[in-house]
């Protein structure tokens, strides 16, 4: 940060850019990696680059409908990002069968990774991929914004325009129907660890 400039939080950059808007920068360098992350777990690297930037292009277009109330501006992008990932729910639904099947998730694999602990992973992973494919559209959006664990169910709410029960019961079915198919365990237990290496 440069000397004497202070960025505030997110309501006060996103205002800062409709007079200035260069000070939008700060909202992405702020915010892009853990969007990009999420992007990437539903539908792989290749597409998140594409998407992230599709999702700030939006954000930044959208920024004087930005309600000044919010001070925090991430669920607004986890909100614009789920939006866009519904434009591409087959190809979600395709990368969900294919991790299921090879086990292999271009989206968490780590070259430091061992070989052996990628092939352990690899079959949690299919079983795991498998049962988020058969979720419908809602309940797989609530299940994965709850499991990238940086919002509330409030936030969740306001991300995807739905009432706070609703994203209550939708994790309740999502939860429910992940422990059948995962032989009772929960599917928010199974959320990765960080590499010791």
């Amino acid at each position: 940060m440069t000397a004497g400039v202070h960025l505030g939080g997110d309501q006060a950059i996103i205002e800062r850019s409709r007079r200035d808007p260069e000070a939008f920068a700060a909202l992405y360098d702020r915010h892009a990696p853990t969007i990009h992350r999420y992007l990437a777990r539903r539908l792989g690297r290749d597409l998140a680059d594409d998407l992230m930037a599709e999702t700030f292009l939006q954000a930044f277009r959208q920024r004087h409908r930005y309600d000044p109330e919010r001070l925090n501006a991430l669920p607004w992008l986890y909100g614009i990002a789920t939006n866009l990932i519904g434009q591409h729910r087959r190809r979600e639904v395709r990368f969900w069968r294919a991790v299921a099947r090879t086990g292999a998730d271009p989206a968490v694999y780590s070259p430091d990774e061992g070989v052996a602990d990628r092939v352990a992973a690899q079959g949690i992973r299919r079983e795991l991929a498998a049962a988020l494919g058969r979720l419908n559209r809602g309940q797989r959006d609530v299940l994965l914004l709850t499991a990238s664990g940086d919002l509330s169910p409030a936030e969740i709410g306001a991300a995807l325009g739905i009432a706070t029960g609703t994203v209550h019961s939708r994790l309740h079915r999502a939860r429910t129907k992940m422990r059948e198919a995962l032989g009772g365990t929960d599917p928010l237990d199974m959320r990765e660890e960080p590499h010791d290496g």
